[in-house]
Protein backbone atom coordinates (compact mmCIF):
# COMPACT_ATOMS: atom_id res chain seq x y z
CA UNK A 1 0.00 0.00 0.00
CA UNK A 2 1.44 3.90 -1.00
CA UNK A 3 0.89 6.24 1.87
CA UNK A 4 0.41 9.68 0.73
CA UNK A 5 1.01 12.93 3.09
CA UNK A 6 -2.66 14.48 3.00
CA UNK A 7 -2.11 18.42 2.31
CA UNK A 8 -4.56 21.16 3.03
CA UNK A 9 -4.37 24.24 0.41
CA UNK A 10 -6.68 27.57 1.66
CA UNK A 11 -9.63 26.24 -0.22
CA UNK A 12 -12.26 27.58 2.73
CA UNK A 13 -10.58 31.00 3.79
CA UNK A 14 -9.20 32.40 0.71
CA UNK A 15 -8.54 36.25 1.94
CA UNK A 16 -5.83 35.90 4.92
CA UNK A 17 -2.68 37.12 5.67
CA UNK A 18 0.18 38.10 3.52
CA UNK A 19 2.55 35.59 1.57
CA UNK A 20 5.22 34.97 3.92
CA UNK A 21 2.93 34.57 7.12
CA UNK A 22 0.39 31.63 7.70
CA UNK A 23 -2.10 32.00 10.50
CA UNK A 24 -3.73 29.26 12.09
CA UNK A 25 -6.43 29.19 14.53
CA UNK A 26 -7.76 27.17 17.22
CA UNK A 27 -10.80 27.43 19.40
CA UNK A 28 -12.13 25.24 22.32
CA UNK A 29 -14.24 22.77 22.49
CA UNK A 30 -17.65 22.59 20.62
CA UNK A 31 -20.41 21.23 22.98
CA UNK A 32 -24.26 20.35 22.34
CA UNK A 33 -26.11 19.95 25.45
CA UNK A 34 -30.02 19.52 25.79
CA UNK A 35 -30.62 23.09 26.39
CA UNK A 36 -28.80 24.06 23.18
CA UNK A 37 -31.02 21.20 21.45
CA UNK A 38 -33.82 22.87 22.34
CA UNK A 39 -33.04 26.24 22.03
CA UNK A 40 -31.98 25.51 18.05
CA UNK A 41 -34.95 23.86 17.53
CA UNK A 42 -37.62 25.28 15.16
CA UNK A 43 -40.80 23.09 15.91
CA UNK A 44 -42.63 24.32 12.90
CA UNK A 45 -40.45 22.81 10.47
CA UNK A 46 -38.36 20.69 12.89
CA UNK A 47 -35.46 22.11 11.95
CA UNK A 48 -32.17 22.79 13.93
CA UNK A 49 -30.67 26.75 13.45
CA UNK A 50 -27.53 26.95 15.01
CA UNK A 51 -26.34 30.01 12.35
CA UNK A 52 -25.92 32.89 15.15
CA UNK A 53 -23.23 31.01 17.18
CA UNK A 54 -20.25 32.01 15.59
CA UNK A 55 -21.04 35.55 14.25
CA UNK A 56 -18.49 37.22 16.74
CA UNK A 57 -15.94 34.89 16.16
CA UNK A 58 -15.61 35.66 12.26
CA UNK A 59 -13.27 38.25 12.36
CA UNK A 60 -10.37 36.13 13.82
CA UNK A 61 -11.52 33.30 11.78
CA UNK A 62 -11.36 34.64 8.46
CA UNK A 63 -7.53 36.02 8.74
CA UNK A 64 -6.54 32.91 9.40
CA UNK A 65 -5.57 30.53 6.20
CA UNK A 66 -7.16 28.19 8.54
CA UNK A 67 -9.32 27.42 11.89
CA UNK A 68 -9.83 24.55 14.09
CA UNK A 69 -11.85 23.68 16.94
CA UNK A 70 -12.39 20.61 18.65
CA UNK A 71 -15.71 18.96 17.65
CA UNK A 72 -17.13 17.28 21.24
CA UNK A 73 -20.20 15.66 20.27
CA UNK A 74 -21.12 12.81 18.28
CA UNK A 75 -22.92 13.78 14.03
CA UNK A 76 -26.37 11.91 13.40
CA UNK A 77 -29.65 12.17 11.53
CA UNK A 78 -31.68 11.70 14.44
CA UNK A 79 -32.15 10.84 17.95
CA UNK A 80 -30.43 13.72 19.49
CA UNK A 81 -29.33 14.02 23.03
CA UNK A 82 -27.13 16.47 24.99
CA UNK A 83 -24.85 15.19 28.29
CA UNK A 84 -23.76 12.25 28.61
CA UNK A 85 -24.79 10.85 25.36
CA UNK A 86 -23.61 13.46 23.02
CA UNK A 87 -25.11 13.40 19.42
CA UNK A 88 -26.35 16.43 17.75
CA UNK A 89 -27.83 17.65 14.45
CA UNK A 90 -25.93 17.87 11.09
CA UNK A 91 -27.15 21.53 11.07
CA UNK A 92 -24.09 21.68 14.02
CA UNK A 93 -21.54 21.12 11.50
CA UNK A 94 -22.97 23.45 8.55
CA UNK A 95 -22.75 25.86 11.21
CA UNK A 96 -19.24 25.08 11.85
CA UNK A 97 -18.35 25.20 8.31
CA UNK A 98 -19.99 28.04 7.15
CA UNK A 99 -18.55 29.73 10.00
CA UNK A 100 -15.19 29.33 8.30
CA UNK A 101 -13.72 26.43 10.19
CA UNK A 102 -11.98 24.09 8.30
CA UNK A 103 -10.75 21.61 10.88
CA UNK A 104 -12.41 19.67 13.43
CA UNK A 105 -10.70 17.31 16.16
CA UNK A 106 -12.61 14.58 16.88
CA UNK A 107 -9.95 12.77 19.27
CA UNK A 108 -11.97 13.39 22.91
CA UNK A 109 -13.67 11.41 25.43
CA UNK A 110 -17.23 12.05 24.03
CA UNK A 111 -16.22 10.88 20.59
CA UNK A 112 -17.48 7.35 21.18
CA UNK A 113 -20.93 8.58 23.09
CA UNK A 114 -22.81 6.43 19.88
CA UNK A 115 -20.45 3.71 19.42
CA UNK A 116 -18.99 2.91 16.53
CA UNK A 117 -22.17 4.13 14.54
CA UNK A 118 -21.66 7.20 16.40
CA UNK A 119 -18.37 7.45 15.30
CA UNK A 120 -18.47 6.04 11.57
CA UNK A 121 -21.72 8.73 10.92
CA UNK A 122 -19.04 11.68 12.52
CA UNK A 123 -16.22 10.93 10.34
CA UNK A 124 -19.42 10.83 6.78
CA UNK A 125 -21.03 13.73 7.97
CA UNK A 126 -18.05 15.78 7.86
CA UNK A 127 -16.19 14.40 4.92
CA UNK A 128 -19.60 15.19 3.04
CA UNK A 129 -19.31 18.90 4.30
CA UNK A 130 -15.75 18.95 3.30
CA UNK A 131 -15.01 19.16 6.79
CA UNK A 132 -11.65 17.71 7.88
CA UNK A 133 -11.16 15.88 10.72
CA UNK A 134 -8.05 14.75 12.94
CA UNK A 135 -8.44 11.89 15.62
CA UNK A 136 -10.64 9.00 14.91
CA UNK A 137 -10.83 6.91 11.68
CA UNK A 138 -12.81 4.03 10.26
CA UNK A 139 -9.98 1.86 10.35
CA UNK A 140 -6.36 1.71 10.07
CA UNK A 141 -6.02 2.14 5.92
CA UNK A 142 -7.62 5.36 6.56
CA UNK A 143 -5.57 6.39 9.52
CA UNK A 144 -2.81 5.81 7.66
CA UNK A 145 -3.63 7.79 4.73
CA UNK A 146 -4.56 10.61 6.64
CA UNK A 147 -2.23 10.68 9.54
CA UNK A 148 -0.09 12.95 10.67
CA UNK A 149 -2.48 15.35 9.32
CA UNK A 150 -0.45 17.57 7.18
CA UNK A 151 -0.76 21.11 5.84
CA UNK A 152 1.69 22.08 3.34
CA UNK A 153 2.50 25.83 2.79
CA UNK A 154 5.50 27.64 1.22
CA UNK A 155 6.96 24.60 0.79
CA UNK A 156 6.88 23.82 4.15
CA UNK A 157 5.02 21.28 6.29
CA UNK A 158 2.81 21.22 9.36
CA UNK A 159 1.78 17.95 11.25
CA UNK A 160 -1.25 18.28 13.75
CA UNK A 161 -1.50 15.50 15.55
CA UNK A 162 -4.74 14.91 18.11
CA UNK A 163 -4.86 12.78 20.96
CA UNK A 164 -7.41 11.84 23.94
CA UNK A 165 -6.99 10.22 27.29
CA UNK A 166 -9.72 7.99 27.55
CA UNK A 167 -13.01 7.50 25.33
CA UNK A 168 -15.30 8.05 28.78
CA UNK A 169 -14.16 3.66 29.38
CA UNK A 170 -16.53 2.69 26.17
CA UNK A 171 -13.79 0.53 24.07
CA UNK A 172 -12.94 1.28 20.74
CA UNK A 173 -14.23 -1.50 18.56
CA UNK A 174 -12.33 -2.82 15.75
CA UNK A 175 -11.87 -1.50 12.73
CA UNK A 176 -12.40 2.03 14.13
CA UNK A 177 -9.08 3.76 15.59
CA UNK A 178 -9.21 6.47 17.86
CA UNK A 179 -6.29 8.73 18.57
CA UNK A 180 -5.63 7.57 22.44
CA UNK A 181 -2.62 8.84 24.45
CA UNK A 182 -0.38 6.28 24.19
CA UNK A 183 3.56 7.55 24.46
CA UNK A 184 4.39 4.82 22.01
CA UNK A 185 2.21 5.15 19.91
CA UNK A 186 2.30 9.29 19.95
CA UNK A 187 6.59 8.75 19.52
CA UNK A 188 5.69 6.71 16.45
CA UNK A 189 3.88 9.21 14.63
CA UNK A 190 6.36 12.09 15.61
CA UNK A 191 8.51 9.99 13.66
CA UNK A 192 6.03 9.48 10.60
CA UNK A 193 5.78 13.31 11.08
CA UNK A 194 9.66 13.83 10.09
CA UNK A 195 9.76 11.35 8.04
CA UNK A 196 7.07 13.13 5.54
CA UNK A 197 9.17 16.27 5.92
CA UNK A 198 7.32 18.40 8.72
CA UNK A 199 9.11 21.42 9.52
CA UNK A 200 6.90 21.76 12.93
CA UNK A 201 4.84 19.61 14.68
CA UNK A 202 1.58 21.07 16.40
CA UNK A 203 -0.04 18.35 19.00
CA UNK A 204 -3.56 19.22 19.90
CA UNK A 205 -3.76 16.80 23.35
CA UNK A 206 -7.23 16.06 25.27
CA UNK A 207 -6.60 15.68 29.06
CA UNK A 208 -6.11 17.14 32.13
CA UNK A 209 -8.69 17.96 34.84
CA UNK A 210 -12.27 18.88 34.43
CA UNK A 211 -13.17 22.51 36.31
CA UNK A 212 -9.53 23.06 37.50
CA UNK A 213 -8.20 26.32 36.23
CA UNK A 214 -4.70 25.15 36.37
CA UNK A 215 -2.54 22.07 34.54
CA UNK A 216 -2.19 19.06 36.88
CA UNK A 217 0.55 17.13 37.68
CA UNK A 218 -0.40 14.36 34.33
CA UNK A 219 -0.54 17.49 31.73
CA UNK A 220 2.87 18.47 33.09
CA UNK A 221 4.45 15.23 32.42
CA UNK A 222 3.46 14.70 29.65
CA UNK A 223 4.08 18.28 28.53
CA UNK A 224 7.58 17.47 28.55
CA UNK A 225 7.68 14.23 27.53
CA UNK A 226 6.31 15.87 23.65
CA UNK A 227 9.04 18.39 23.98
CA UNK A 228 11.49 16.07 24.37
CA UNK A 229 10.47 14.14 22.10
CA UNK A 230 10.11 16.28 18.80
CA UNK A 231 6.45 18.18 19.50
CA UNK A 232 6.99 22.47 19.26
CA UNK A 233 4.27 23.16 19.96
CA UNK A 234 0.61 22.21 22.32
CA UNK A 235 -2.84 23.35 22.13
CA UNK A 236 -4.66 21.42 24.96
CA UNK A 237 -8.38 21.12 25.90
CA UNK A 238 -10.98 18.98 27.73
CA UNK A 239 -11.52 20.41 31.43
CA UNK A 240 -14.15 23.05 30.11
CA UNK A 241 -12.28 26.02 32.00
CA UNK A 242 -9.59 27.90 30.71
CA UNK A 243 -6.55 27.31 31.72
CA UNK A 244 -3.18 29.51 31.44
CA UNK A 245 -0.53 29.50 28.28
CA UNK A 246 2.96 29.24 29.16
CA UNK A 247 5.71 30.23 26.28
CA UNK A 248 9.33 29.04 26.40
CA UNK A 249 11.70 31.38 24.74
CA UNK A 250 15.45 30.87 23.85
CA UNK A 251 18.09 32.62 24.84
CA UNK A 252 17.08 34.91 21.66
CA UNK A 253 13.90 35.65 22.44
CA UNK A 254 12.76 33.19 20.31
CA UNK A 255 9.00 31.55 20.79
CA UNK A 256 10.62 27.71 21.21
CA UNK A 257 7.94 26.45 22.66
CA UNK A 258 4.15 27.50 23.01
CA UNK A 259 1.53 25.64 25.90
CA UNK A 260 -1.74 26.37 25.46
CA UNK A 261 -3.15 24.47 28.43
CA UNK A 262 -7.26 24.01 27.86
CA UNK A 263 -8.88 26.01 25.56
CA UNK A 264 -12.02 26.16 27.91
CA UNK A 265 -15.82 25.60 25.91
CA UNK A 266 -16.21 27.31 22.40
CA UNK A 267 -19.60 27.04 23.11
CA UNK A 268 -21.46 24.93 25.71
CA UNK A 269 -24.80 24.58 27.81
CA UNK A 270 -22.72 24.12 30.94
CA UNK A 271 -23.25 26.35 34.21
CA UNK A 272 -20.39 25.00 36.62
CA UNK A 273 -18.35 28.27 37.01
CA UNK A 274 -15.99 29.46 34.49
CA UNK A 275 -17.50 26.86 31.78
CA UNK A 276 -18.98 30.03 29.84
CA UNK A 277 -15.85 31.14 29.40
CA UNK A 278 -13.38 30.42 26.04
CA UNK A 279 -10.24 31.08 24.15
CA UNK A 280 -9.00 31.53 20.67
CA UNK A 281 -5.42 31.68 19.44
CA UNK A 282 -4.16 32.77 16.16
CA UNK A 283 -0.29 31.17 15.81
CA UNK A 284 1.73 33.31 13.24
CA UNK A 285 4.32 31.00 11.47
CA UNK A 286 6.62 32.70 9.17
CA UNK A 287 9.60 30.65 7.04
CA UNK A 288 12.69 30.83 7.55
CA UNK A 289 15.48 29.31 5.22
CA UNK A 290 15.37 25.61 6.32
CA UNK A 291 12.57 25.18 8.50
CA UNK A 292 9.50 27.38 10.02
CA UNK A 293 9.01 29.59 13.38
CA UNK A 294 6.42 30.68 15.30
CA UNK A 295 6.66 34.31 14.91
CA UNK A 296 4.07 34.96 17.45
CA UNK A 297 0.58 34.88 18.31
CA UNK A 298 -2.98 36.48 19.61
CA UNK A 299 -4.92 35.09 22.11
CA UNK A 300 -9.10 36.05 21.82
CA UNK A 301 -11.64 35.87 24.44
CA UNK A 302 -15.18 34.82 24.04
CA UNK A 303 -18.06 33.95 26.73
CA UNK A 304 -21.14 31.79 25.87
CA UNK A 305 -24.36 34.46 25.92
CA UNK A 306 -27.19 32.75 27.61
CA UNK A 307 -30.02 32.00 27.01
CA UNK A 308 -29.37 32.97 23.50
CA UNK A 309 -26.22 30.95 22.89
CA UNK A 310 -23.68 32.60 20.69
CA UNK A 311 -20.28 33.15 21.53
CA UNK A 312 -19.32 36.68 22.28
CA UNK A 313 -16.26 38.55 22.59
CA UNK A 314 -15.08 39.32 26.25
CA UNK A 315 -11.32 40.32 27.22
CA UNK A 316 -11.43 38.82 30.33
CA UNK A 317 -11.60 35.68 29.50
CA UNK A 318 -8.09 36.26 28.16
CA UNK A 319 -5.86 34.42 30.74
CA UNK A 320 -2.12 35.13 31.73
CA UNK A 321 0.74 34.32 29.73
CA UNK A 322 3.67 32.70 31.88
CA UNK A 323 6.92 32.96 29.83
CA UNK A 324 9.94 30.83 30.89
CA UNK A 325 13.32 30.37 29.58
CA UNK A 326 13.59 26.87 27.54
CA UNK A 327 16.37 25.06 29.39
Amino acid sequence: MTLSVLFLTSWTNAQKTGPDTLAIYFTGDVMQHQSQLDHAYNSQDRTYDYSRYFQEMLPEIKRAQFAVCNLETTLDYRAYTGYPSFSSPVALATALRDAGFDICLTANNHCLDRGARGLERTIHILDSLRLKHIGTYTDKVERAMQYPFIIEWQKRRIAILCYTYDTNGIPVRQPNIVNLIDTARIRHDILVAHTRGADMILACMHWGTEYRLQPDNSQKALEKWLYDNGVDHIIGGHPHVIQPVSEYRNADGGLEHLTVWSLGNCISGMTAPNTDRGLGITLFLTPTENTLKLAGYTLHGYRTERPDYRVIQDKTSVPKVKSLRSE
